[in-house]
């Protein structure tokens, strides 16, 4: 199957790509204002070597010692660096490939990095957006709701967050956000990683909510997103899922470290506004996977991991050290506060520093060999997109293309 709606070129090495386009787009990253939830942890604590190991004792000494289990419920951390830190490293790397640039950081529902980066660099290049956390049904989605206008931003992402934490987010009602959003001709709506199972559902009950959110709400969505920092197998399912919807692709590099994203979008457009059209209008989209993003993605996750852990004495104080950036509300009434306000001075107790030593060594230059022999044959990533075979699939009931006629028209 050849593909239709996206052009998607895959690089080996770094490239001038001044003659293929104009700007290069890097979406989906993550600042310090982002609120990255850590209910996830037991699940992946399991599993992980050595790890477990210290996790499972602790937790059994936790529940001992406090006659509960640990709750994660509300627990989260933040990335180490700036919003107007990821928007330069993000600028730098697109301006070495010969390109303008333009940059959409999105928080998980928050845009105060954005207006902070909005003060000194130009909306047209620097839009405020966000990463909008989505209930749906018994499950929830990512959406990448980029480019707000300016003078409503605030207002508008209060409208939206209200029905991310209200109590009875209806399907009336996510309706009728998503129809506000299509009025506003440039804005981007992007299903974020869309096949990932970030509720640990199971992939098949995972896929088949997917199925019912695209049914439902698929007319307000532009694009689905090839992420950075998912594997190949999946990203390859999300561009043929696309393609049997008759839907562009664009690109999310979903960065929370210090590196930049490892995949961008190109464009001839000078403004986001331009390059939304051509999205939005045109349903064309022409995206490239970075010569980093043929790195073993768990070999990436695990550099990621010891950026965040990794100790900034040159950052604002209460911002140095990784456990002043994690939260935790312990039960003793004090609600959510920082790991170092529970007389964390050298990072918690002994087997929580090993754990986090073992997560240093194993994101090191020296573990890729290992990452590369582990890789499973169906994530290692293609050295040619012509040559690479894209599946036909078949998407049940849903409609061989899901774009409304209104959204279309803006």
């Amino acid at each position: 199957m050849n593909l239709k709606q996206t052009q998607l070129h895959i690089l080996s090495r770094a490239r001038d790509l001044s003659g293929r386009a104009r700007t290069g787009v890097s979406l989906h990253c993550h600042t310090e204002h982002s609120k990255e939830m850590l209910d996830f942890l037991p699940h992946y604590a399991d599993k992980l070597p050595i790890i477990n190991y210290f996790w499972q004792k602790e937790r059994a000494n936790y529940l001992k010692r406090e006659g509960r289990g640990i709750d994660f419920s509300t627990a989260y951390w933040s990335p180490p660096m700036s919003g107007q830190s990821v928007y330069d490293i993000e600028r730098e790397q697109i301006s070495k490939a010969g390109l303008e640039s333009i940059v959409s950081v999105t928080d998980h529902d928050s845009i105060d990095a954005c207006l902070e980066v909005n003060g000194k660099e130009n909306n047209h290049r620097a839009p405020i957006s966000l990463e909008w956390t989505v209930p749906f049904d018994d499950g929830y989605f990512h959406v990448g709701v980029h480019n707000l206008p300016k003078d409503r931003a605030v207002e508008l992402t209060k409208t939206l967050l209200e029905y991310t934490f209200g109590e009875n987010p209806t399907d009336e009602k996510l309706t009728e956000m998503f129809a506000m959003l299509a009025e506003m001709p440039g804005v981007l709506i992007i299903l974020n990683h869309p096949i990932w199972d970030i509720e640990l559902f199971g992939a098949e009950r995972h896929e088949a909510l997917l199925k019912e959110f695209v049914r439902r709400h698929g007319r307000w969505i532009h694009a689905f997103e090839v992420n950075g920092f998912r594997s190949w197998s999946e990203n390859k399912r999300v561009i043929e899922m696309a393609e049997a919807l008759g839907m562009p692709l664009a690109t999310g590099g979903d960065r929370h470290g210090c590196k930049p994203n490892t995949v961008i979008n190109l464009t001839n457009a000078d403004t986001f506004e331009e390059f939304a059209n051509e999205i939005r209008v045109e349903k064309r989209s022409e995206i490239v996977l970075m010569p980093e993003y043929e790195q073993p993605l768990h070999s990436r996750q695990m550099q990621s991991f010891s950026e965040i852990l990794k100790h900034y004495p040159d950052f604002q104080e209460g911002r140095q050290k990784w456990f002043e950036r994690v939260y935790f509300d312990t039960g003793d009434g004090h609600g959510l506060r920082s790991r170092s306000s529970h007389g964390w001075v050298f990072g918690g107790p002994a087997w929580l520093r090993a754990a986090v030593c073992t997560l240093g060594f194993f994101g090191s230059p020296a573990m890729r060999p290992f990452f590369r022999l582990t890789r499973k044959r169906k994530d290692r990533v293609p050295k040619d997109a012509a040559k690479t075979r894209f599946e036909t699939v078949d998407m049940g009931e849903l409609p061989a293309s899901i774009s409304s006629d209104t959204v279309s028209q803006n």
